[in-house]
């Protein structure tokens, strides 16, 4: 009986920044990029299973890298947002921060993944909500690069 399973390949490390031309491209939503460990399926039809050392965010460009030496490109996929915007950015930005809400700070917008609580709150303070499908790269943590994991407000 022949094999017809698609071939699998192994990765184990994260190259930030690493990603080339040409590489195969794995599209990740925002909450699928927080990783490490999880089989992955790529267009190709091709297995990746990752197993990195520690859980790390992943971000658009960054690369996997394969056991054979090959890449993996990480993309941001397209997935549920909501583009705000107002007259008072910052005041409707540090509500969605009190809440904290992932956020993305593009120029004359804010994004933030789809929630209809959000978006009414959002609404009556005066924000325009549109329902959007893009991809949702947002803002990391003061003290440093990718996602704010385990903080709290206790001294």
């Amino acid at each position: 009986m022949q094999d017809i399973s698609p071939p699998t390949h192994r990765a184990s490390q994260h190259l930030p920044g690493g990603a080339r031309a040409g590489d195969p491209v794995l599209s990740l939503t925002y909450e699928a990029r927080l990783v490490r460990r999880r089989r992955f399926v790529l267009e190709s039809g091709d297995v990746v299973i990752l197993d990195l050392p520690t859980t790390v965010s992943l971000n658009a460009g960054d690369a996997l890298v394969l056991e054979d030496g090959g890449q993996v490109a990480i993309a941001a996929a397209d997935e549920p947002v909501l583009h705000v915007t107002g007259s008072n950015l910052p005041r409707l930005a540090w509500h969605i921060g009190n809440r904290h809400t992932p956020c993305q700070i593009s120029e004359g917008h804010l994004i933030i993944r789809q929630d209809n609580v959000l978006a009414d709150m959002l609404a009556g303070l005066g924000a325009t909500v549109t329902v959007a499908t893009g991809p949702f790269t947002p803002e990391g943590g003061a003290y440093g690069h990718g996602r704010t994991m385990g903080h709290d407000h206790h001294s």
